[in-house]
């Protein structure tokens, strides 16, 4: 493969590929579980920490396995194959379409808020719950036109993550600047004046509305619970940084510009985040963050910093931050699904590169599942039920570095994970105490996943078998 990738742009598809939808609209159910300014900082802190410490530890893996693939060339190598296909059938199924399909779908909804004829046309198709509606179309568009972009060059791609990733890190700055300059009246010191004590309110009404008068204090067991259901939201939004590991063989010196990368680009999202949720703090009040309309904070308190301005700014500013997501998980997604195609693992068209030198046929192969999840409208069912998973392949892959230094303590490693082992066992740690506490009081967010990937075993025995009948 052609190095055309340089750090600036591995760093510009970390941060592009982390920034979508989610921090415009997860602080308001986080709120509701935590019902406290504190709280909703601390596990935004939390989240940063344990994300931050997840890119620290993969550097040294992307040092010792600086190929395409990544995160699946990881698991593949020091775990076996069952492992990598694994994680490659949940990445194809759901973590990387599912969220290419959510991305777009929130590109969709809030062009719908430029453009209001496109939430009032009536369904282009219904029966019973299923319909297909125009932002669904224009969803599917957007993902065909991206996927379309990528199988023009890597150098296309690039040009498109960069332009649209460098624009919404000068808008998000603006946002931030703006959200304690132009706020005629500041929230902050009333949610924090409850300090450490923390509430959550999850309770409706007949129509399913939140009741705004419900808060109830919660503490120990039920806090861990509330702290593990609001890490749900965050985790979300701050995942996807491992895409640049999966174009490693397009990138300069990818012994060294991975890690720097995923370093450098996970440290300045996750700041970037945190001054957000102070804006929204700042700007808003309780009952403002938790109940505003349809989740969407940045629209409710961007309205309380430009006035009617607002929901214009912020309805540009995600279509901006969708479009130029969706571009860095569509580039980066192909790469993986190619490498498990050479390895006998996936279908054997998504191993050609086109004329260009990208994998064509695994771009429109993922482009068109992501269509179909658009379609079905269960994306956002499937995208609730896969942190936990995403979060489980985190640590499997973070405790590879731990195992292969007692395993193969002779490999040669340009890049030692920094602080080692305190590093990867923070991020164990913190890992372990989301799943366990999801497991106990969340577990609708638990077992589908789960249940989703492991169909991937007989699909693997499936595979496997099949090659054994043709060797022999």
């Amino acid at each position: 493969m052609q190095k055309k990738l340089k750090l600036w742009d591995a760093i510009m598809l970390v941060m592009g590929s982390m920034i979508g939808s989610g921090i415009f609209i997860v602080s308001a159910d986080m709120m509701r579980n935590l019902g406290s300014g504190y709280w909703l900082i601390v596990v935004w802190v939390i989240t940063g920490v344990m994300t931050v410490a997840a890119a620290i530890s993969y550097g040294e893996l992307s040092a010792l396995f600086p190929k395409a693939g990544g995160q699946y060339t990881y698991l593949k190598e020091i775990f076996g194959k069952k492992m990598g296909f694994l994680y490659g059938w949940g990445l194809f199924t759901v973590i990387q379409t599912g969220t290419i399909a959510a991305v777009a779908m929130a590109f969709g909804k809030f062009t719908a808020y430029l453009v209001p004829s496109l939430n009032d046309a009536a369904p282009l198709f219904q029966s019973g719950e299923f319909k297909i509606t125009w932002i669904q179309i224009l969803a599917i568009a957007v993902i065909l036109l991206l996927t379309y972009i990528n199988t023009r060059g890597v150098e296309s791609g690039k040009l498109l993550q960069n332009v649209f990733t460098g624009s919404k890190i000068i808008a998000l700055v603006g946002l931030i600047a703006a959200g304690f300059i132009l706020v005629d009246f500041s929230h902050m010191a009333e949610n924090f004046s409850l300090g450490s004590d923390s509430f959550n309110n999850l309770k409706k009404d007949i129509s399913g509305n939140f009741l705004k008068e419900g808060w109830e204090p919660i503490g120990g067991m039920t806090l861990l619970g509330g702290i593990a259901a609001a890490m749900v939201g965050s985790v979300f939004s701050s995942v996807a940084w491992e895409s640049v590991t999966f174009v490693s063989g397009e990138v300069e010196n990818p012994k060294k510009n991975i890690v720097k990368s995923m370093i450098y680009g996970t440290s300045a999202v996750m700041i970037l985040y945190i001054a957000v949720n102070y804006v929204y703090l700042n700007a808003l009040g309780r009952d403002g963050i938790a109940f505003a309309t349809n989740d969407r904070v940045a629209v409710a308190a961007s309205q309380n910093i430009f006035g009617s301005a607002g929901t214009v700014i912020i309805a540009v500013l995600v279509m901006v931050s969708t479009f130029g997501c969706n571009n860095g998980l569509i580039l980066a997604g192909a790469r993986v699904f190619q490498t498990m195609a050479k390895d006998g693992m996936f279908f054997n068209s998504a191993e050609k590169n086109n004329k260009n030198e990208v994998p064509e046929n695994a771009l429109w192969m993922q482009g068109i599942w992501a269509s179909i999840l658009c379609l079905s409208g269960q994306y956002g069912n499937l995208l609730d039920m896969i942190s936990f998973v995403i979060v489980l392949f985190y640590m499997i892959t973070v405790f590879g570095v731990i195992y292969l230094r007692f395993k193969k303590p002779e490999l040669e490693r340009p890049y030692k994970t920094w602080l080692y082992p305190v590093t990867p066992i923070i991020y164990l740690l913190i890992g372990t105490g989301f799943c366990v506490l999801l497991l106990i009081y969340k577990q609708q967010y638990t077992w589908p996943g789960f249940v989703m990937v492991l169909l991937g075993l007989p699909v693997y025995y499936f595979i496997n078998r099949k090659k054994t009948a043709d060797q022999s």
